[in-house]
């Protein structure tokens, strides 16, 4: 879901050094340039997708599915959607909404009134006080160990860039930072590599906490040359476009190492696009 730019949030994630610790965990799996994604959030997974790319020939499954930790999935460490994703060799995405809060979550009863503000645009949703970082921070840690007990490989925050929108509250760019930056360290505390969300205004000082990058209608808006730092670097970054025609996009996409898709903006698992 697009918004704005980003930025905001002060929070400390304080870990506890145990004796004898186990080993390290082996390092979370990280999207590379060059991957087939699929952006579902909404209805049934469909694993079996198979659609023609814009660039021609025969249908072509994902190699990446990003889908709702509770839409299409299920939370239990035996999750059917994760489970069908890794059973064909894909990797699973886990989307957790970090910048505001839903009406519709089972866990909705946990956010006070306090840090709820302006409605997003979306039905059921309104942004947060980013800033209660002691409120918000728990709630999330506890939707990213749902991720990580279904198996997820990764996980996107969504709606990461308050600050540059109309949410209610004076936030402020320092604050968004540091709320990103928290969110990147939760997600890999549970082992999970993490994707930025839009928040093109914080590229640069978050490439170093994020992995890879998921951007909404970065063509649409003439905003696909933010991304310049991180293609330099590598990381993967995915594009998700819900209006005009491929060939206005893809060859961009390809050329800057960028994997590009076309969607509606309901997010179903069709149809579905991909550049190649």
């Amino acid at each position: 879901m697009r918004t704005v730019s980003a930025a905001v949030a002060l929070v400390v994630v304080s870990a506890t050094v145990v004796a004898n610790a186990p080993s390290a965990k082996a390092a979370p799996w990280v999207p590379t340039p060059g991957l087939r994604w699929q952006y579902q959030l909404q209805g049934v997974l469909n694993t079996s997708v198979c659609s023609k790319p814009a660039s021609g020939g025969p249908c072509v499954r994902p190699d990446v599915y990003d889908i709702d930790l509770y839409e299409n999935n299920g939370t239990t460490p035996d999750a059917p959607g994760v489970a069908a994703i890794h059973a064909q060799g894909g990797h699973a995405v886990c989307y957790v909404d970090a910048g505001t809060w839903e009406s519709f979550r089972p866990d909705a009863n946990e956010y006070p009134a306090g840090v709820k503000g302006r409605p997003n645009g979306w039905p059921g949703e309104r942004w947060l006080d980013i800033r209660q970082t002691g409120v918000l921070l728990p709630i999330l840690t506890q939707r990213v160990a749902k991720c990580a007990a279904a198996h997820f490989d990764a996980v996107e925050f969504d709606n990461v860039d308050g600050y540059a929108n109309n949410t209610g509250f004076p936030l402020t760019s320092q604050e968004q930072l540091t709320f990103n930056e928290d969110l990147a360290g939760i997600a890999h505390s549970a082992g999970l590599s993490v994707g930025l969300k839009n928040d093109l205004g914080q590229l640069a000082s978050l490439a170093g906490s994020f992995d890879f990058a998921i951007n909404e209608q970065c063509a649409q808006y003439k905003e696909c040359s933010a991304y310049g730092g991180w293609e330099a670097a590598h990381k993967a970054i995915v594009e998700v476009e819900y209006r005009g025609k491929p060939s206005k996009f893809c060859l961009s996409a390809e050329l800057s190492g960028r994997d590009a898709m076309l969607k509606k903006k309901a997010l179903k698992a069709t149809p579905w696009t991909p550049c190649r």
